[in-house]
């Protein structure tokens, strides 16, 4: 089925219904030949008002499932996900120009969240303790918060939306989404694999459209109790000032800038490999992207030399051709945005080693090379502003102090990388280097059973793990002070 049939048979999904919105038409374009899509109505205030309602409505029905009935669903959901994952990633590649074999991959950690939560909705488990009078107890029980809203960006519309939906609903509660335009359909068609394994009408609601009309309509109603939210440090201020409004519980999963630490007994050859594969998956449009590369001073010329070759030998190529290991940008802002912080510091004195320019044999699609810039000042902007592509920048340091510092120096506290043969040195780094996420010799962040987030600007809360539905739960103490006997 193409997008546009998507977009017109589907579009919004309001109390157990798919409705074409009734705003604006917006058209979404191909960011690999820059050709439509297809047009999407949009969500109206109005809409959007009708799905918290809807979301509210079905707080009920969603109670009266036992846990062991919400993890029978979800799993039955992962089960969809995951037999649809080719199909559902080719909309992913064709949204947002993800090459095709990371999109698929993307909808099967999708599915392995919605897996991971159908267990822990059987685990939600309260306490009962000894109360000060005796025979009486103490009992501590977790209730679902009610009406939730997810709002999803665009770099990861399945498994980020996944992992705020899932645990939501494992929690007993119901859901309004609202994902990125740019990824609508990828989003529909994930949402329509809840909806087919059997999630009581209103429990999911997706509207889709400006986020300038959504978001405010949802934070000002009071029926909505938690927000979930991933995207830009920007927006993520605003979202949490309007939270005191209605006293919405909040987590925020923000942006990053992540430090590599690779210290001077690294494994060269295989930090490499992994470096230029995981510098530039999904162009570096990743918030845990390792960014910022802090090489010890007597390797930094050998692995620059290493980190040119193999980035080289990367592909770049159409988002549904298997081969292609860098698609395009998603949207023209973000390629413009990138040309300019490497512009500027091209202009500033760094050394391009390879990239810096769209790829010539291109002529259509938001392309840009896969960049390496050596010793780029920390005043430039791109040392601290978080670029959000295919740019990587290296630099030397002498010691731990050294390169802690250099480290811990941005307000952002997502994801760090530490590469050593030394066990040690690696506890010595972890304890120093401020981060919720932290990959020793690996550039892998997340897991469906692992938790994921950050600190500082980079937000709070947590997202996966064994910890993440808590989130999604009130706690209620009940003191059980029994009647005394009759004889």
């Amino acid at each position: 089925m193409e997008l546009q049939d998507i977009y017109t048979n589907q579009g919004q999904l309001i109390g157990g219904h798919w409705v074409q919105g009734c705003g604006e038409t917006a058209q979404n374009q191909d960011p690999a030949t820059e050709e439509s899509l297809g047009n999407l109505k949009q969500a109206s205030v109005a809409q959007v008002q009708e799905a918290v309602a809807a979301a509210d409505n079905a707080r009920n029905a969603m109670r009266a499932l036992t846990a062991w009935d919400r993890s029978t669903l979800l799993r039955h959901a992962a089960t969809l996900i995951h037999q649809r994952a080719p199909a559902i990633g080719r909309l992913v590649a064709l949204e947002t120009g993800k090459p095709i074999s990371q999109a698929i991959g993307e909808a099967k950690v999708a599915s392995e969240s919605v897996d991971w939560f159908a267990d822990e909705a059987r685990r939600i488990f309260g306490l009962s303790y000894e109360s000060r009078v005796k025979g009486d107890r103490y009992l501590i029980h977790y209730e679902p918060l009610g009406v939730v809203a997810a709002f999803v960006p665009w770099n990861f519309p399945l498994v980020l939306l996944a992992r705020k939906l899932a645990p939501a609903l494992a929690a007993g509660n119901t859901v309004v989404i609202r994902p990125s335009s740019e990824a609508a359909g990828a989003t529909m068609a994930l949402v329509q694999c809840f909806v087919d394994a059997g999630f009581p009408p209103g429990a999911i609601n997706l509207v889709i459209g400006n986020p300038a009309d959504i978001t405010p309509t949802i934070m000002d109603d009071a029926r909505v109790a938690k927000v979930s939210f991933t995207g830009s440090v920007s927006i993520g201020r605003q979202i949490v000032a309007a939270s005191a409004r209605t006293l919405k519980k909040v987590s925020m999963e923000l942006g990053g800038h992540a430090p590599v630490i690779v210290h001077s007994d690294a494994d060269v050859e295989a930090f490499v490999a992994m470096a230029a594969s995981g510098k530039f998956r999904n162009a570096g449009q990743v918030c845990a992207s390792p960014t910022r590369f802090y090489v010890h001073e007597s390797i930094i010329e050998d692995i620059g030399q290493r980190l040119t070759d193999a980035t080289r030998a990367l592909r770049i190529g159409t988002p549904l051709d298997s081969g292609t290991d860098i698609g395009p940008l998603t949207t023209n802002r973000r390629r413009d945005a990138i040309e300019c912080l490497i512009d500027e510091a091209r202009d500033g004195g760094a050394k391009v080693l390879c990239g810096g320019a769209r790829p010539s044999q291109i002529k259509k699609g938001f392309y840009y090379e896969p960049t390496w810039l050596l010793r780029p000042s920390e005043t430039l902007r791109i040392m601290n502003e978080e670029p959000f592509g295919p740019v990587g920048t290296l630099t030397p340091f002498s010691s731990l102090d050294e390169v802690v510092e250099q480290a811990n120096r941005l307000p952002f506290a997502l994801a760090a990388y530490v590469f050593t043969q030394s066990l040690r040195l690696a506890h010595l780094t972890n304890e120093r280097v401020e981060a919720g996420v932290i990959g020793v010799n690996t550039f892998v962040a997340s897991n469906a059973e692992t938790p994921f987030g950050g600190n500082k600007d980079s937000g709070f809360g947590r997202e996966g793990g064994p910890t993440a539905i808590r989130d999604y739960l009130n706690t209620k103490f009940i003191n059980l002070s029994l009647p005394a006997e009759r004889a």
